[in-house]
């Protein structure tokens, strides 16, 4: 077959969701009904195919994206099963980056929720088609309406219903096909359809018209049957869905249960309808290397290559590197190119080509454009590189990475496995590029970071497990950053004599400099366009004027209280030169020190990391449980009944929330739960 139609019948999709929505679950019968698997595996019992590093399987949530392929009719659906933990957003980051559409997951009871919200932002930044599978709808509680709600409100998306759930028949209404579906068999392997009666169609009448109106605005067939009251042609309603689909504007929604298996194969046969095929994405953009002009990278195996690692594992003790290929063609022992962040190219040798199944991988001789594979023999390659043709080097956009904001405290139990602990660590490192090893300066200690307890909890467990190290961990250390919070102004004059065997060097200048704060996130800014020289007429030289801008950025580094600051603008307003002894080494001296001054007049304060934070707790706790979070600096925004339970949104210092899983679930009884996802640093 060409490889335009090998394409066309290809899907690199993602299945995300918020934790426990049951996506894991729901890839676990994917698999089963496309025959990719013999046997369901189940999350609870620690048996998901997906699920299959050992801290998965006790934890019972999934930690690393896994890849996996299934055949769907004549279709190959390739798919990553994502974290839902925010700890592990960077998977779900990095995955998005190189897939072609997604599925979200949804809990039927609680529709839209934070980590959902985390997810649909990842989608929007990489404009992915994607659809919903609303799950749990055999729950009490469970309302499909109001999820499609939460999607409206929540993630500002245009949700339409294709699949409608009828929980109390145990049943499913296709509002296209106009069919009532049910499942039978052990597994309900077995898909039966019979009419739908009148009744049941009536009262979905408010569904199908969003679904006519979404379509209508691709379709002007789709609009005159609309504007006549008819019902649309089925086929044409699929074509139209389609469109509205890959444009991003529109989202199919399908509703079922995945654990009581209904559901499933609707939703294949949608994604199969209504996500794109790698050559429905339009082009990717690069920089050409050569002419440091922009590039498309269409998706052509007989051009040049071009393709992105989007994440290292160490598999079987060895190094590997996943990646997405955009343009050309990989072949196991050539020879590629890899531009670096300091405008080299490293050039390496692809040993060997790996298909990927969950923990298992085939060898290949090649793969093309449009697939995603796993490269053996890549020493240095790091999440987020370019692999290009040697010939013709460009680069992609990278993966954007989040700075870990906990740290703890690390070393080995015993001294002789110092070494091996670092190699340990260094390994991890490239798996995970949230994880940060650093020395404290004061004491000495190494302190690893990551992105919260858990993230670093099952760290711990793989130094334990994968290299039979016993480690000691000291108390959480949280990042902390630094602003002002009022504007200031002072100056310094800088003068020094150093006395050499040979000659006398002197070094002096003077320099007056003002701070202001800026809101958060607007990071650091430093202006010298409209600096004042003295003596009137001088003018800086190249050099000097390099060595006042250098001046300004050291002192804002680092705040008083002995963070790294931010938010804040730096001008230099005036400088004074003494002839040759206002060196540019003076100058950039004078400039920081009147920098410091102002900085230390500007009222300086400690910014602590503020996490988005949703606690799901009992009705019956609510009272106690919103008491608690205020007494740990909470702003509460929200309180929303959700049945017999409520969800708190709010805001909390990440400081405050250390150790608050024990808390909450000894205030519930055990049946509160908690999630959060750093939002930005600021004043408690």
């Amino acid at each position: 077959m060409a490889l335009s139609q090998d394409l066309a019948n290809v899907r690199n999709i993602g299945i995300a969701a918020h934790v426990d929505a049951g996506k894991t679950t729901l890839t676990e019968r994917v698999l089963f009904y496309t025959g990719a698997s013999h046997k369901i595996g189940e999350v609870h019992d620690g048996q998901a195919h997906m699920d299959y590093i050992p801290e998965e399987q006790e934890h019972g949530i999934t930690i690393m994206a896994a890849v996996t392929k299934a055949q769907w009719g004549d279709h190959l659906i390739q798919i990553v099963d994502t974290p839902g933990h925010v700890d592990f957003t960077i998977e779900v980051e990095r995955s998005m980056r190189v897939l072609d559409g997604c599925v979200i997951v949804l809990d039927g009871v609680r529709g839209a929720e934070p980590q959902t919200e985390t997810v649909w932002r990842q989608r929007s930044k990489f404009k992915l088609p994607a659809m919903f599978f609303i799950n749990k709808m055999d729950r009490p509680g469970a309302d499909f309406r109001r999820a499609l709600e939460s999607i409206t409100q929540k993630l500002k998306g245009d949700p339409v219903a294709v699949i409608f759930p009828v929980p109390e028949d145990r049943a499913l209404i296709h509002l296209i096909d106009k069919v009532k579906i049910s499942f039978r068999g052990d597994n309900g392997e077995e898909v039966v359809t019979e009419p739908v009666d009148e009744a049941t169609w009536a009262s979905t009448l408010d569904l199908r018209e969003s679904l006519y109106l979404a379509a209508a605005e691709y379709d002007e067939s789709i609009e005159e049957a609309v504007l006549m009251e008819e019902e649309p042609d089925a086929d044409a309603l699929w074509a139209a869905l389609r469109k509205a689909c890959l444009s991003g504007n529109v989202q199919p929604c399908m509703g079922g249960t995945a654990l009581k298996n209904q559901g499933v194969q609707p939703l294949l046969d949608a994604v199969i309808k209504l996500l794109p095929a790698p050559l429905d994405r339009p082009p990717s953009e690069a920089t050409n290397l050569e002419t440091q002009e922009p590039e498309l990278v269409a998706m052509d195996a007989s051009e040049p290559l071009a393709a992105l690692c989007f994440k290292v594992q160490m598999w079987d003790g060895r190094r590997h590197v996943f990646a997405r290929i955009y343009r050309g063609t990989i072949t196991k022992g050539m020879q590629i190119s890899v531009p670096q962040a300091d405008g080299s190219i490293l050039t390496e040798r692809i040993a060997r080509v790996f298909d990927v199944d969950a923990d298992k991988k085939n060898r290949l001789d090649t793969a093309v454009a449009g697939q995603i594979v796993l490269l053996a023999g890549l020493r240095h390659v790091t999440t987020g590189q370019t692999l290009c043709d040697v010939a013709h080097p460009v680069l992609l956009a990278p993966i954007d990475l989040r700075e870990p904001v906990l740290g703890l405290a690390i070393e080995a139990s015993s001294t002789k496995d110092e070494e091996k602990l670092l190699e340990a660590l260094g390994k991890l490192l490239q798996e995970d590029p949230t994880l940060r090893l650093e020395e404290d300066a004061e004491t000495g200690q190494r302190v690893l970071r990551g992105m919260g307890e858990l993230h670093l909890q099952i760290t711990f467990e793989r130094l334990q497990r994968e290299n039979k190290l016993d480690v000691r961990a000291g108390k959480p250390d949280v990042v902390t950053r630094e602003a002002i919070s009022s504007p200031a102004k002072a100056n310094t004059q800088f003068h020094r004599v150093i006395e050499l065997e040979t000659k006398t060097i002197e070094m002096k200048a003077s320099a007056w400099v003002a701070v202001k704060p800026l809101a958060r996130g607007e990071g650091l800014r430093v202006h010298t366009e409209e600096l004042r020289v003295l003596p009137a007429g001088t003018m800086l030289s190249a050099e000097q004027a390099a060595a006042v801008a250098a001046g300004a950025r050291d002192a804002a580094t680092t705040g008083p209280l002995g963070s790294p600051l931010q938010d804040i603008e730096v001008t230099v307003e005036k400088v004074e030169l003494f002839e040759d002894a206002s060196s540019e080494q003076a100058l950039r001296i004078a400039v920081a020190e009147a920098t410091r001054k102002a900085i230390a007049l500007a009222s300086p304060v400690l910014l602590r990391p503020i996490m988005r934070t949703e606690v799901v707790v009992p009705e019956e706790n609510l009272g106690s449980v919103l008491g608690d979070l205020q007494s740990r600096l909470a702003v509460i925004h929200a309180t929303e009944p959700q049945g017999e339970v409520a969800s708190i949104r709010c805001d909390v210092p990440l400081d405050k929330l250390l150790g608050y899983t024990t808390t909450l679930r000894s205030m519930t009884r055990g049946r509160g739960n908690f999630t959060m996802e750093f939002d930005r640093f600021d004043v408690a």
